[in-house]
């Protein structure tokens, strides 16, 4: 049973997440973002691999190249296809979904049981993230609703699968991994479908190294982490935190307006995020009956 100290430090994460609509929209160039995701991950993942000295096996290439597309590659670029053809409020309610997406997918990849708690919880986050941003505004863009949808059961699949398949080596190395392998899979993406970057500025840079070095190289090591000692379904409820962290960063920084439906949009998110960490919680009988696997070495 995962303690308070793991829950708060994978909560670390998605808060830090909550960090990047303000980075992007305020320290990097527009319009380049499948480029900007490709030169997020490839440097984070290169460096944790040099400090890590650990390269993936031959008989995990593709389980890593799997989850690398499926954590950064594909979830990153559905994630910004969202965010351009649909208002961030609709964008983050369709991305809340995953948390549901992962009952069902760790239900049938991993046997875990549906939880009726698990899917209540689920079900008012998602209704707190649109109270929190969905404003009388929104539009429903086909393309955008498909991008968001994809993007969540990406993130959905590549937090199941990255349970599933956990290698015997540090959370750190994990992470080198999947953030190389989505990084080598954006860049020609980027290099055939977006025009050369232009010279970046002292605040592009910061911003770039924000997202790569916190938001994706240590939140990501976090994240992976606690998925290695929790069950999917309280990690993917902890993802909620993100939008909430957004709204909170809008409002301290940029002075948007906090009405009081967003308030309250954030008292059921957080209500929602704890429920769903209790209805989460395996019973000590299905602990008893798991067996334990011994790690084993990676050459």
């Amino acid at each position: 049973m995962p303690s308070k100290k793991d829950i708060a430090t994978t909560a670390l994460a998605p808060v830090i997440w909550g960090s990047t609509y303000l980075v992007t929209t305020e320290a990097l160039p527009p319009d380049f973002p499948v480029t900007m995701a490709a030169l997020r991950a490839l440097p984070a993942g290169l460096l944790l691999l040099a400090l890590t000295r650990c390269l993936p096996p031959r008989a995990w290439l593709g389980r890593t190249f799997l989850l690398g597309s499926f954590n950064f590659a594909l979830f990153w670029t559905l994630l910004f296809v969202a965010a351009y053809r649909l208002p961030g409020g609709v964008a983050a309610t369709l991305g809340a979904l995953q948390a549901m997406m992962v009952i069902v997918m760790a239900h049938g990849w991993l046997g875990t049981p549906i939880r009726a708690g698990a899917v209540i919880a689920a079900g008012a986050g998602v209704l707190g993230v649109a109270l929190l941003l969905i404003g009388p505004e929104a539009a429903l863009d086909p393309i955008g609703i498909a991008a968001g949808l994809g993007g969540a059961a990406s993130m959905a699949a590549g937090t199941v699968l990255s349970r599933k398949w956990q290698p015997p080596v540090s959370a750190l190395s994990f992470t080198a991994w999947q953030l190389t392998a989505g990084g080598l899979i954006l860049l020609p993406l980027a290099l055939i479908v977006e025009p050369p970057l232009p010279p970046l500025s002292a605040t592009n840079l910061a911003g770039l190294a924000w997202l790569g070095l916190v938001g994706a190289a240590a939140t990501y090591a976090l994240w992976f982490r606690g998925i290695a000692r929790m069950e999917p379904g309280a990690v993917s409820m902890l993802g909620m935190m993100s939008p909430v962290t957004a709204v909170l960063l809008g409002w301290v920084v940029l002075g948007q307006a906090l009405s009081p439906l967003q308030a309250l949009g954030a008292a059921v998110v957080l209500t929602s995020v704890w429920a769903g960490q209790r209805a989460n919680r395996p019973s000590a009988a299905i602990d008893t009956l798991r067996p334990v696997k011994s790690p084993t070495k990676v050459a």
